[in-house]
């Protein structure tokens, strides 16, 4: 990599000053490893805003910024993000891309081809990983054998540039492969468009090689907010609160005098912790150091691969309806 760890910090810039732009900002602006220089966005009045805030210098044109910044965020509509990522990543920048990384998955397979080249980081932003819940999960997780997923949210305009299962489920489709690392072998789902001209609820069923079944459901027409994963395991049943940060262990503790199952009960809850700033900082630290980054590019790939399948069987379920 061109960038010394010894440097210890990087010239940084977020693409994108929306909603979520400006918490990528933020996060920058604050790090002892960036020096945030520049935001970029093509509504200038946004743009300038969010610059003037951190005291920055404000681009309408992302490419201005080549050869300004080591590093960047990028925080615009899904279907830009195959441009701009390709064009950092070519031109030796590393590059953090909000999910899902690309539209299509020939698009996505370029970005991780050219990163892997440039020997750039390529990270994608499933900041779910960075849960403090989802991370205490880990060192109990063993070969779950089924794994349910509800992701429920009321409706907001903010995201309808894609359908809900690149929106929201998208999220635990990557908790869950990362989860049972192993390959899929089937999936059948359903969907239905409700507000929007996309499919705004979807329930999926995957099937992996190692014989885990998992049933996701995603929602963004629900009356309430909900993210709730829950896995079941040969010693365990592992109930997950995202939201609240909630992690419950239930486990079989020998048999009563009744010939009734004993149960232990162990809940925890975790600080809400800044979910965001950590997935920040793992990027710039592997930037940095040239380690691997939490959620690589590959691992967005795999995600969007599997999305993209549960769209298509959406599809073909919607157009066997219509032909009986």
């Amino acid at each position: 990599m061109t960038t010394s760890s010894a440097a210890r910090v990087l010239r940084t810039a977020v693409i994108g000053s929306g909603y979520l732009g400006r918490f990528h900002a933020q996060k920058y602006s604050a790090l002892a490893t960036s020096r945030l220089v520049a935001v970029a966005d093509v509504a200038p009045a946004a743009g300038a805003a969010l610059a003037g805030e951190l005291g920055v210098v404000a681009y309408t044109d992302y490419r201005e910024l080549l050869g300004l910044v080591d590093a960047v965020s990028i925080v615009t509509p899904t279907p830009t993000h195959f441009e701009i990522a390709k064009t950092f990543l070519e031109a030796g920048v590393h590059v953090l891309v909000e999910k899902p990384m690309t539209v299509t998955v020939d698009d996505a397979a370029v970005l991780v081809r050219i990163a892997r080249q440039a020997n750039k980081v390529l990270q994608v932003g499933h900041l779910e990983r960075f849960n403090a819940a989802v991370q205490a999960l880990q060192p109990i997780l063993k070969v779950p054998r089924f794994i349910e997923s509800a992701r429920l949210a009321p409706f907001k305009h903010r995201g309808t540039d894609v359908d809900v299962v690149l929106d929201l489920m998208i999220h635990d489709i990557d908790l869950i492969l990362s989860i049972v690392r192993s390959k899929v072998v089937a999936v059948d789902a359903i969907g239905s468009s409700v507000f929007s001209s996309e499919t705004d609820i979807v329930n999926a069923r995957i099937r992996f090689a190692n014989g885990c079944v998992a049933n996701a459901t995603a929602s963004r027409v629900s009356l309430k907010t909900e993210r709730k994963l829950r896995l079941f395991q040969d010693d365990a049943y592992l109930s997950v609160d995202l939201q609240q940060k909630i992690l419950t262990v239930i486990r079989k503790q020998g048999v009563g005098a009744d010939g009734m199952p004993q149960v232990a009960i162990e809940e925890n809850n975790y600080d809400q912790g800044d979910a965001l700033n950590a997935e920040i900082e793992s990027f710039l630290h592997a930037a940095l150091t040239g380690t691997r980054p939490e959620v690589t590019g590959e691992d967005g790939l795999l995600a969007l691969r599997t999305a993209v399948i549960i769209k298509e069987q959406i599809q073909n379920n919607l157009t066997a309806r219509c032909a009986e």
